[in-house]
């Protein structure tokens, strides 16, 4: 069982990070709010740490592992809370997880329905289940200090982007020059929702001059 990792940031993808650990490469799942504060895990030598929640989702003829991490143990230990709302699993769980935990710990202690009704993924009833299922038991999980997430999120660009950045700058395009390619893509081709989407867009506009 993996419970932590630590090795260099090779790779941000859409939803997910790869990290070299000694010649082995993991690909490690993480919400959103785990991915914008990546870099405060770094050390002097530029690697990432990270908490580890090892599960292995089985299907009728085989399992598959699958790693999500964390910042710290008391995030992992909030995510190990949250799924054991009724119908919420390990991978639903990532994709709700998008704000700042202390922001979802305060709607729940609260009973904000409407705050957690724009998580992803989460409608009404489920909403209404979180917090039959956690109200005044993650009261401790409101103490986290992930706030300085929200203010970079003002600035960030969407996740997809990224991704295709860093697919461009693999290609051996240079930061400026990418970045160039993928405001003028976006601007030429508004209804762009993904990094495929985005890469099609630039494609075309590289082979129509």
């Amino acid at each position: 069982m993996i419970v932590r990792i630590s090795g260099k940031l090779v790779e941000k993808k859409e939803h997910s990070l790869v990290v070299e650990v000694h010649g082995l490469y993991y690909d490690v799942i993480v919400p959103a709010s785990v991915y914008q504060r990546i870099d405060e895990t770094k050390d002097s030598q530029g690697n990432i740490h990270l908490v580890i929640y090892h599960y292995i989702q089985l299907s009728p003829s085989s399992g598959s592992p699958f790693l999500i991490g964390f910042i710290s143990e008391i995030e992992r230990d909030f995510f190990q809370q949250f799924i054991k709302v009724s119908g919420i699993g390990p991978r639903a769980a990532v994709k709700a997880l998008d704000r700042p935990i202390s922001d979802i710990t305060r709607a729940i202690e609260a009973g904000d329905i409407k705050y957690l009704q724009t998580l992803p993924g989460i409608g009404q009833q489920r909403a209404k289940e979180i917090v039959a299922k956690l109200q005044g038991k993650v009261g401790r999980f409101g103490l986290i200090q992930d706030k300085r997430m929200v203010k970079e999120e003002t600035r960030a660009a969407p996740l997809w982007q990224e991704e295709a950045l860093e697919v461009l700058m693999q290609l051996q395009y240079k930061r400026q020059e990418a970045e160039q390619m993928i405001r003028k893509a976006i601007s030429n081709a508004k209804s762009i929702q993904t990094a495929e989407e985005l890469l099609n867009e630039i494609y075309k506009q590289r082979i129509t001059g």
